[in-house]
Order: C-alpha cells, then structure tokens, then sequence
C-alpha cells in the first residue's frame, strides 16, 4: 500500500459499532491506544472489518484540529 498521509498506524479492530446511517470503528494500535473513526456503513461492508482484523488507521494531517483551553 503507498498513500501519500505521513501518519498511518497499523493495528487491529478493537471493536465495531454499527449505527443507522454510519459505524464507528475502533482500532487499537500499539502501546494500548485506540483511534476512533466513523465510516460509512458501505466502507465497513466493503472493508469486511470485524473484531480482531488487521487495519490501519491513516490520518490526513490537513484534517486534524487542535484546542486547549
């Protein structure tokens, strides 16, 4: 796989939770943490994603926002 995203972490699906419009996806990478994301229903289909799978979690660095308080 070549992608041009700079932060792509391999892991595996933690769990998956379908909803009625979109599935939240949870993957654990090393070290424990866990990436959240939400895909649509046809990406979860098409991925075949289930408990225990290999994933990446690939984040665009042109979408990530920052805050503090």
């Amino acid at each position: 796989m070549k992608i041009s995203a700079r932060n792509v972490f391999k892991g595996k699906v933690a769990d998956v939770r379908p909803g009625r419009l979109n599935t939240e996806v949870i993957i654990e990478i090393p070290g424990g943490l866990q990436v959240v994301a939400m895909i649509s229903k046809e990406s979860e289909e098409t991925l075949q994603l289930k408990k225990g799978k290999t994933a990446y979690a690939i984040i665009k660095s042109s979408s990530v926002m920052v805050a503090v308080d």
